[in-house]
């Protein structure tokens, strides 16, 4: 019977306690400390980075753009330079001659071949071929000069740009004397100013940018009419006669 009382008695303190006002301002002072000297740690969620932040993938978009997902890939350099129009002494230079022979003489036949190249489909030749002859003629006979050719084929080298995600002409400057930081930066500034610049190098130096674009292509694609699978065709033996001792 002792030993019940007892038990009674505890559990009435035990309540009496829980029940104290006082108590509870020191269990919530308590509290209050704890978080100030950092004993209760809160959790924090991690930053979360944005995608419009990160670069640029293989194909030239920003993470950002669409539906593009993937890692950040730094830019490549064109294989050859604006100037380079004999190429270089590789197993590619017969090709680097004939590019050239071709941008000095028939543009038109350059540029429709690039085109047909680039997009890797047989076809495309003359919807950009004859185009582009109409533009050239009518620059030649009323300005004398080709100025209305470049406005039409200059976003083949944007689209050449975007899909080996080549340096522009912003970033190599940015890239050789600091300027235009800001443009760089900018994902959707550089863009346009990558732009800006495709269309002046097509403007004032139109032959040596097809040439250089028909070096890049050759270089990195092969010509959609070889795309061809091979046919392997089975031919059988011919008639073995058995020769006969006399």
């Amino acid at each position: 019977m002792a030993h019940n009382n007892n038990n009674q008695d505890a559990s009435r303190n035990d309540s009496h306690e829980e029940s104290s006002p006082l108590l509870n301002n020191q269990a919530k002072n308590e509290k209050q400390s704890n978080a100030v000297h950092g004993k209760a740690s809160a959790v924090v969620p991690p930053p979360q980075k944005s995608l419009a932040a990160v670069g640029w993938t293989a194909n030239g978009l920003p993470l950002g753009h669409g539906s593009v997902m993937g890692e950040p890939m730094g830019r490549t350099q064109w294989d050859s330079s604006l100037c380079a129009c004999l190429g270089r002494n590789d197993e590619f230079c017969s090709s680097d001659l004939e590019v050239c022979l071709l941008g000095s003489v028939a543009p038109c036949v350059l540029y429709g071949s690039n085109v047909e190249r680039l997009g890797s489909a047989p076809g495309t030749f003359a919807n950009h071929c004859v185009p582009y002859t109409g533009l050239y003629l009518i620059g030649q006979a009323f300005f004398g000069w080709n100025c209305l050719a470049p406005w039409f084929s200059y976003s083949s080298r944007t689209a050449i740009r975007r899909k080996f995600n080549l340096e522009g002409s912003c970033e190599a400057v940015h890239r050789s004397c600091g300027c235009c930081g800001s443009c760089v930066e900018d994902e959707l500034q550089r863009e346009s100013c990558e732009s800006a610049f495709d269309f002046a190098t097509h403007v004032f130096c139109h032959l040596c940018a097809l040439c250089q674009e028909g070096r890049e292509l050759r270089r990195r694609m092969p010509h959609p009419g070889f795309n061809a699978q091979p046919v392997l065709v089975m031919i059988p033996p011919g008639e073995q006669a058995m020769g006969r001792g006399a």
